[in-house]
């Protein structure tokens, strides 16, 4: 571990870079002979040569690039977007590959239209994961390595699973799987953003439900019953959630850079020491925890050399990086999926309720948004109004977000995508890519906000103009399987995938369906992607740890036709009782509760492909939007808005036989309902 530990410590110096006694990459000396930044952007041929020089400096013929940092964070701060740095590609999930003669990017189905975009051809070679025919990242390294080749990652940036896994899969085949001292393309990234160390907010306890002392006792009692006397913590969620402190070290994400290590006597934080103000002291020791120990950010190898040294036994989760999990002796370390994970992901009862009152002013806000709209869109504006574009529809949505009580941030970049750009599952408008949303096609909308008292995250897809009729009935299935999970009774500890088939099945009956996960779990004023739970199709994957109550997931079912248009519906949904007879022979029943309040827009129904259940419940979800949200734009003295709602929610009439097709397909409500 001396080369970890290195290499941790030397992360800000690591653009100076002597090879063969030569002069530091991206770099150039002054009149006094003394190094000065070169600031100047380089080219992706030559960012692509620099690290290939270094490749051969190490004798390795493949270099790993992954997306995240050194916490395992799906969304990462500027200085830490290496995958960005040398691809161009801005997703959040992907890996590269360089080697001495290619570079190639795979990324999941969500990006594989954004990944076309973005990268150049010339440089770089894209692999659509999940696509026939496409190989995999291992199936690929094994058949371009030559015999006996070694492979190069940062042991900090790739987690331990992982990295005994593929190492595992190049032994088998004779190649070699190292880590490096020093990150490749930090080494030549001349012009990196510098990394963020935002003051740090105390979450006070009307919002987190419990004080930070409670949760390290259940963190302990995890520690007795593993047999361990500590636990290294790197993920920043974790470490926020622990605390009930907040930052915003990266964009969207209330969380700061830190690690904590907890024993059964001592507490950990390696942080930034300054940012430990009296302030937060005073935070700490309300909270319990006045005999903190605050450390530097970069003790975190040290720290656990210290307690290994005294014979202790360590516990980390199967997401830890290689780094941390390589510091600790084999005969000490134990090692399973995050304790705290499991924690944190079933929200106390001040959560649950704070997520529901945050859901509320949230669906005002979209509500508002909604119907500002249809009425810049689809009304009869001024001369010379100017067009609503993605990005100023998205901009409109975010003023009426900062408008709710207790709302701090958007929880993401907003997905504000109309006609083909809908149909990348993840785009983002830019300057670039910048579009008017017209009558001419669908518009879908993917936003959430940040709020004191929870997180959210919600998707509409609506039509201004007209649908065709292929576009309805995509629509209509999209939604039964939405409406399908929403409904469903099932036992305590059923698996993700069980839903994750029920809002399928309706356009699988067509022959359709998405590439992305069917839901996902969500933080409490924290990450707007939390796990477990996880509505996912891979039985493997290590989030499927069984519903619990209380838990919060996303059900979001959708359907994307590329070059033309993207469909998705999407709820934050709250495991919650199920009233009925039996309970699973004493398993407990549960179901979910929708705590997204938003009209679904009625014009994209085809009336034809719904049971009367399916309208009934629709029905029902619409009552309890406008009595949730209809009060409250009421006191922010928004008619247009309320006269909007009411009109989006009407009834949908039954005919007495039960039919919906007759006479329903001529109901009607004005505008975009």
């Amino acid at each position: 571990m001396k080369h970890a530990k290195r290499y941790l410590v030397g992360v800000s110096a690591l653009l100076v870079l002597v090879v063969g006694g030569g002069v530091a990459l991206g770099r150039a000396l002054n009149k006094d002979g003394e190094l000065m930044e070169d600031m100047t952007p380089k080219s992706l041929e030559v960012i692509l040569g620099e690290i290939r020089s270094l490749m051969q400096d190490y004798s390795i013929e493949a270099y790993i690039v992954p997306s995240v940092d050194a916490h395992n964070s799906e969304y990462i701060s500027e200085h830490d977007r290496r995958l960005q740095y040398v691809t161009n590609f801005t997703g959040s999930a992907g890996t590269a590959i360089i080697t001495l003669t290619a570079a190639v990017l795979w990324t999941d189905s969500r990006y594989h239209l954004q990944a076309e975009a973005e990268l150049d051809g010339t440089h770089w070679r894209l692999m659509r994961e999940g696509l026939a025919g496409v190989p995999s990242r291992d199936e690929w390294l094994l058949a371009t390595l030559s015999p006996g080749a070694q492979v190069g990652t940062d042991p900090f940036l790739i987690a331990s699973t992982e990295y005994e896994r593929l190492g595992g899969v190049l032994a088998g085949a004779g190649h070699r799987l190292i880590t490096l001292e020093r990150n490749l393309v930090d080494s030549v990234w001349n012009n990196r953003p510098p990394q963020t160390a935002e003051p740090l907010l105390p979450l006070a306890l009307q919002y987190s439900g419990q004080r930070a002392i409670d949760k390290v006792v259940a963190v302990r009692d995890a520690l007795h019953a593993s047999g361990a006397n500590g636990i290294v913590i790197s993920a920043l969620d974790e470490i926020a959630w622990l605390l009930n402190l907040r930052g915003s070290d990266i964009r969207y994400n209330p969380v700061f850079f830190a690690y904590a290590l907890v024993t059964h006597e001592r507490i950990h934080l390696f942080t930034g020491p300054e940012r430990i103000n009296e302030t937060i002291r005073q935070h700490l020791r309300t909270e319990g925890l006045a005999a903190l120990d605050v450390r530097d950010y970069r003790d975190i190898l040290a720290g656990i050399d210290e307690y290994v040294r005294a014979g202790h036994r360590l516990l980390v989760s199967t997401s830890c990086s290689q780094a941390l999990y390589a510091a600790i002796p084999a005969a000490q370390r134990l090692q399973e999926y995050s304790v705290l994970a499991k924690l944190k992901a079933v929200k106390n009862a001040i959560e649950a309720e704070g997520m529901r009152r945050a859901h509320v002013r949230d669906g005002a806000a979209v509500v508002r948004y909604l119907a500002w709209l249809e009425a810049s869109v689809g009304g009869q504006p001024a001369p010379n109004t100017p067009n609503v574009t993605e990005l100023s529809g998205a901009a409109q949505l975010h003023a009426f977000r900062r408008q709710q009580d207790l709302f701090v941030d958007l929880s993401f970049t907003a997905i504000s995508a109309f006609g083909a750009n809908g149909a990348i599952v993840h785009y983002s408008p830019t300057p670039d890519t910048d579009v008017p949303i017209t009558l001419d096609g669908i518009y879908l909308i993917d936003s959430g906000g940040q709020y004191l008292d929870g997180t959210t995250d919600v998707t509409r897809t609506i039509a201004l103009g007209e649908p065709t009729a292929f576009q309805r009935e995509c629509f209509t299935r999209v939604l039964k399987g939405f409406l399908s999970l929403a409904s469903a009774v099932f036992p305590t500890r059923t698996s993700g995938t069980v839903f994750d088939v029920l809002a399928r099945k309706a356009l699988w009956d067509a022959g359709l369906d998405y590439g992305h996960g069917t839901g996902h779990g969500i933080g409490s004023f924290l990450g707007v992607h939390e796990y477990p739970p996880s509505f996912v199709s891979n039985t493997a994957s290590p989030s499927n740890q069984g519903v619990l109550e209380n838990m919060f997931s996303s059900n979001e079912p959708g359907y994307y036709e590329p070059g033309q248009f993207g469909i998705r519906i999407e709820d934050i949904v709250q495991v919650v009782r199920a009233n009925v007879t039996h309970d699973f022979n004493g398993r407990g029943a549960l179901t979910f509760y929708s705590n997204t309040v938003v009209p679904i827009q009625r014009k994209m129904l085809d009336l034809t492909l719904l049971s009367a259940a399916e309208l009934a419940q629709l029905n029902a979800y619409h009552r309890r939007v406008r009595e949730q949200v209809g009060p409250l734009l009421v006191a922010q003295n928004d008619p247009a808005a309320y006269s909007w709602l009411i009109a989006a929610t009407e009834e949908i009439t039954i005919p007495a036989s039960g039919n919906p097709v007759t006479g329903v397909q001529e109901v009607k409500a004005g505008g975009i309902v």
